[in-house]
């Protein structure tokens, strides 16, 4: 069905930042019309804004739809176009907008390829297709042919059947048959010269770690780049999604993985230009601690790791991280942080991305080859691109990349020589950029954060698993700036690509205040196993997840993949089914909980995370069936169904006391969201308070406009030990305030003489609370 933009002006409610996001993961078993169902909950909720994943057409039975094999179609699976108009006009009747996240990087190379219609006349036209532009593929590296690397073993020659008449060619039968198409006049040549006259040679999916020629996502072969780069791609591309933000169906886009695209700034301009300067746009963008996004950049900001980072920071304790480390070496006999992301880089660079070096390497030539490899091992963030700032290294992150590049094989020459061929050349420097990206989330996601395992919280996306405590002062320069430069950018704790949830990730934090937890050298030490690293993984990922449905089997099947990742024992291509046969063993039992001692702990990291994350500069999202305790391993684990509490927000509104984690999370959030949204200029400004007293670094607080003050505590453990806040006080502005729930009879405090509260007052029963002030 086609649609057309016959809305009135006034049918279109203009598009506007939105006072926060609520996530929701898209599928075959989650259409649109379930959205549609959860609106008037979510509206209750106080979110402005859902955020839908992918909802072009995508390979059928995707659970993602990262997978993209059409861009002028929504996605059937879903409900269509008609079932996504109809999910906007049910949220715009109760307020909402929609937020999509897009897929400009990259497309499917699905099964059966003739989804992927572009791609499917390349094959069968060969450079000469008006659709090979689309794809960056090095024609010259593969002899004139695409590789495809779509088979589980080495094609055989009898596997191969010419059906004339359809102008295909079949390999294999029944549920494994591959259908491709067939060069034209060439269906009556014998079978290998046949073969041989195609513009695509069929292969095990093994060649591709060698031979690949075309530029892929990440290691993925099945998602193949788009050149979106070309102003006719980006046009065929975008086609639709500019059509439903032109017709108010879109009010906002999350672009996936920018660091992806050959151009991210020229890209992000095009998308401006196209969609216009209300639609409020984020790229998910991972940006090192010391990294700046380029100012440049005509969006809102990033997705929101960059934010993850800084408040699970304040809540691990640099001490107990020390100790831990100590300990993991000692147990596991693994080398330190650098040393082990500076190894998955190298085994990375070398064996999965081999075919994307050899490319760079071919382009550098045999004088600069050892220097591109060395530069890639050794660069300090994601990818260069002009205006990136690394802080302390000046601006262009090509130049920074040089401080931390190793030299092996390498010399200082060379180096600099691969630094100026990036600048100098535009194909050159848009793959290395690529590659580099690749390389980065690859080496450090994907192997590197599943190898260091003596704090797992700290291994997320974006931080900085080698030192992840980041002080109050460190905390407060960074909202400061936020707000000063990036004031409607994202941010998070919890989404589809976390590793752990926020609430596991507290949990597992709790550790740092009391590392001696992890029972080093007792009778249930992690490092006694036959494997101690993954024994590590195994009580961390016990201790944070905790007693939930399913408890064995989820713990189970999120250690199988934390082993194949961490590639140290088995792996994705290589798998070692005697060893993997016993990971299950390593799951432990139900009486390995957190110690009670830390539940309190965790309590006050749950909370305090929620609350800096609700009030702190920026565009808050909830995660699915966060806004209640929320505890989710990896994928598939953090992608089931979501459960919407709508009977335990329906109760606190009733007036019932939240009583456990769960509720009082909930009506912490709730309270947050609908002060957001009803109440937009009190997240305005960002002032840091000071406490004062011997448990001040306890205590991170600040006020944002004169009208909202927010207090959490940090490293709650270790304040009880020291004996509470002990006479500590807050200097908080003049006037009276109420906190925004959760106080007994709704009490106020003044900031009167001197505007001094004290804290063990301030924060009686709970560990974090929001103040507003009263008249």
């Amino acid at each position: 069905m086609q649609y057309s933009s016959s809305q009135s002006e006034s049918d279109v409610p203009k598009p506007v930042t939105p006072a926060s996001t609520y996530r929701l993961q898209l599928g075959p078993a989650f259409p649109f019309a379930a959205a549609g169902a959860a609106v008037p909950y979510l509206a209750s909720l106080g979110v402005s804004h859902l955020h839908l994943s992918p909802a072009l057409e995508a390979v059928p039975g995707s659970a993602h739809g990262y997978d993209v094999t059409d861009h002028t179609r929504v996605r059937a699976e879903l409900g269509g176009e008609e079932g996504l108009r109809a999910l906007a006009a049910t949220a715009r009747a109760h307020g909402l907008g929609i937020v999509l996240d897009i897929v400009p990087n990259h497309m499917a190379v699905p099964d059966p390829l003739r989804l992927n219609r572009p791609l499917w006349e390349v094959l069968r036209e060969g450079p000469r297709s008006p659709y090979a532009r689309w794809f960056d593929i090095d024609w010259e590296a593969g002899g004139g042919r695409l590789l495809l690397p779509v088979l589980g073993e080495p094609p055989r020659a009898d596997g191969f059947r010419v059906d004339a008449e359809e102008e295909v060619l079949r390999y294999g039968e029944g549920d494994t048959e591959r259908e491709f198409p067939l060069r034209a006049g060439t269906a009556g040549l014998p079978l290998p010269e046949l073969l041989a006259a195609q513009w695509y040679r069929v292969a095990c999916w093994r060649e591709a770690r060698t031979a690949l020629n075309y530029r892929r996502f990440f290691t993925i072969s099945d998602l193949i780049g788009v050149r979106v780069e070309d102003p006719g791609v980006f046009s065929a591309t975008h086609t639709k999604v500019l059509e439903l933000v032109r017709d108010g169906v879109l009010q906002g886009l999350r672009v996936d993985h920018v660091d992806g695209l050959a151009d991210p700034e020229g890209y992000l301009r095009r998308l401006r230009a196209a969609v216009g300067g209300d639609c409020w746009v984020v790229v998910e963008k991972i940006l090192a601690r010391q990294e700046r996004l380029p100012p440049g950049w005509p969006v809102a900001g990033t997705t929101g790791y960059d934010a993850l980072h800084r408040v699970d920071g304040l809540f691990a304790d640099p001490a107990g991280t020390a100790e831990l480390a100590r300990a993991y070496a000692d147990a596991t006999g693994l080398p330190p942080w650098e040393a082990t992301a500076t190894a998955a880089a190298r085994e990375v660079l070398t064996g999965d991305l081999a075919a994307e070096l050899a490319l760079l390497e071919r382009l550098a030539g045999p004088e600069l080859a050892p220097s591109v490899r060395e530069l890639l091992i050794g660069y300090p963030v994601y990818r260069p691109y002009p205006g990136g700032e690394v802080a302390g290294a000046g601006t262009g992150t090509v130049g920074a990349g040089l401080d931390g590049a190793g030299v092996d094989g390498a010399g200082v020459d060379g180096l600099d020589g691969v630094r100026e061929l990036v600048v100098r050349d535009p194909a050159f420097g848009a793959r290395f950029a690529q590659t580099s990206a690749a390389l980065r989330a690859k080496s450090l996601e994907d192997r590197a954060f599943y190898r260091w395992a003596p704090l797992l919280s700290a291994t997320e996306v974006g931080g900085e698993p080698g030192a992840p405590a980041v002080s109050v002062a460190e905390f407060h320069a960074y909202c400061a700036e936020l707000e000063r430069d990036w004031p409607a950018t994202g941010t998070v704790l919890s989404t589809h690509d976390t590793k752990r949830s926020a609430d596991v990730r507290a949990r597992i934090a709790a550790l740092s205040q009391a590392p001696g937890e992890m029972g080093v050298g007792g009778s249930g030490d992690p490092g006694s196993s036959g494997d101690p690293q993954l024994g590590w993984v195994a009580r961390q990922s016990a201790l944070g997840l905790g007693d939930v449905p399913d408890r064995g089997p989820r713990l189970a099947a999120a250690l199988l993949k934390a082993a194949r990742e961490a590639g140290l024992r088995t792996s994705w291509t290589d798998p070692d089914e005697e060893y993997e046969a016993g990971i299950a063993d390593l799951v432990p039992g139900e009486a390995a909980g957190l110690p009670g001692h830390l539940t309190e702990a965790a309590r006050a990291n749950v909370l305090g995370m929620t609350l800096l994350h609700l009030a702190m500069p920026g565009v808050p999202e909830v995660y699915q069936g966060s806004e209640t305790e929320y505890r989710a391993l990896v994928d598939p684990d953090n992608r089931r169904p979501a459960a919407f509490p709508r009977g335990s927000l329906a109760a606190l509104d009733a007036g019932t006391a939240p009583h456990g984690l769960a509720a009082e999370k909930l009506a912490l959030t709730a309270a947050l969201l609908r002060l957001r949204r009803d109440r937009p200029a009190l997240f305005t400004g960002y002032t840091p308070l000071t406490a004062s007293g011997p448990a001040a670094d306890h205590c991170v607080a600040f006020a944002r406009s004169a009208d909202l003050v927010a207090v959490a505590t940090r490293l709650s453990h270790r304040l009880a030990e020291s004996g509470g806040w002990n006479g500590t006080t807050l200097i908080l502005p003049r006037g009276r305030w109420r906190p925004v729930y959760g106080a007994p009879g709704g009490s106020t405090h003044e900031g009167a003489h001197e505007g001094r509260v004290e804290l063990a007052k301030l924060l009686t029963g709970l560990p974090a609370t929001a103040l507003i002030r009263v008249g």
